[in-house]
């Protein structure tokens, strides 16, 4: 029972981690791909490492909470067996949306960059890319927001 629910929540976990979508700076949505993009250059003045907080859509805590309920369902008898799905409903609910967050979160860069016009500006994406102090890189800026390339 315990290990029913422990798959479940598991399954549940990676089919959640092919859900996320990539803040990549080499990653594009469809609807951004035959869009024109503003493209400013600088130069990198710093990068640190951050992390990107998973996705919270609620698929995580709906498949927790199914998984405990029917396998809390399966304890005790009568009124307990109520009791038992209400419990592992809610402790599976907690657990799954706990699980969809982690499985969904990523490592990202801030990346500071001193534009060439001499504005000072900073952007988040996955650390996909090396950037070091010093580079030369290219801002891209439309629908999608701002990503920087080399």
């Amino acid at each position: 029972m315990i290990r029913t629910f422990s798959i479940t929540l598991l399954l549940a976990a990676v089919a959640l981690s092919g859900c996320a979508s990539s803040k990549s700076g080499s990653a594009y949505t469809r609807d951004q791909t035959r869009q024109e993009m503003i493209v400013r250059t600088g130069v990198v003045e710093s990068v640190r490492e951050v992390q990107i907080e998973g996705t919270k859509s609620g698929v995580g805590t709906a498949a927790g909470a199914v998984a405990g309920g029917v396998g809390g369902s399966h304890i005790g008898g009568g009124k307990g067996q109520i009791v038992g799905a209400v419990v592992g409903a809610v402790v599976g609910g907690m657990a799954g949306a706990a699980i969809e967050e982690g499985v969904t979160k990523k490592t990202g860069l801030e990346i500071t960059v001193r534009l060439d016009n001499g504005t000072l500006t900073a952007i988040v994406q996955e650390g996909d890319e090396i950037f070091h102090a010093g580079d030369r890189v290219r801002l891209l800026s439309g629908a999608g927001g701002t990503r920087v390339t080399h």
